[in-house]
C-alpha cells in the first residue's frame, strides 16, 4: 500500500461519508445541497500522496515535504511563470514519466478536487452533488493508481 497511515484514514473516511449518503437518500431522505464534505477528505489524501510521489522520485526535498511552505498548486502548475518555476515538478514529472499527460492528469484531478471544492467563486455558485461528489472519489483514485503505474513507483506491502 502505497498511501501512509493518515492518507489511508482519509480516503476511507471520504468512502465511508459517500456510503452512509447514498443510503440515506436511496432510503428516500433529502438529498443534502452540496457534498463537498463528502470529497474533502479523500481530496486532502491525494495532496499528501502527491507530496509523498514528488519526494519518492526525488522531485522535492524531505524538507519541503515535511514543511508547510511546498504548494502542490504551484509545483504542478503548467502554465508557471519562469521566474516562479525554482521548485516546480510538472517538467520532471514530464521527463520522468515520459510525456506530458500524466502530469497534466494529476495536475486537473487536483484542480478539480481541490479548489472546486475547497474556494468559493462569487461568480460561480457551483455545488457539487452526490453523483459528482462519487465521481470525484473515483476520479482521484484513479489518478493516483495512474501515476503510480505511469512513473513506476514501486509499491511495498507493509
Amino acid at each position: 500500500m502505497y498511501l501512509e497511515e493518515p492518507m489511508r484514514y482519509l480516503a476511507r473516511e471520504s468512502f465511508t461519508l459517500l456510503n452512509q449518503e447514498k443510503a440515506r437518500v436511496g432510503s428516500g431522505e433529502r438529498p443534502h445541497h452540496d457534498y463537498s464534505y463528502i470529497v474533502f477528505p479523500i481530496a486532502k489524501a491525494f495532496e499528501g500522496f502527491l507530496k509523498k510521489l514528488f519526494l519518492d522520485l526525488g522531485f522535492i526535498s524531505n524538507k519541503q515535504y515535511k514543511g508547510d511552505r511546498f504548494r502542490i498548486g504551484r509545483a504542478l502548475n503548467p502554465n508557471l511563470p519562469k521566474r516562479l518555476q525554482w521548485d516546480w515538478v510538472y517538467a520532471k514529472l514530464a521527463g520522468y514519466c515520459e510525456g506530458e499527460e500524466l502530469p497534466m492528469k494529476l495536475w486537473n484531478t487536483w484542480k478539480n478536487a481541490r479548489n472546486r471544492i475547497f474556494h468559493y467563486f462569487p461568480d460561480s455558485h457551483e455545488f457539487v452533488t452526490l453523483s459528482q461528489a462519487e465521481e470525484l472519489v473515483g476520479e482521484i483514485v484513479g489518478t493516483m493508481e495512474e501515476a503510480l503505474a505511469g512513473c513506476r513507483v514501486a509499491v511495498l506491502d507493509r
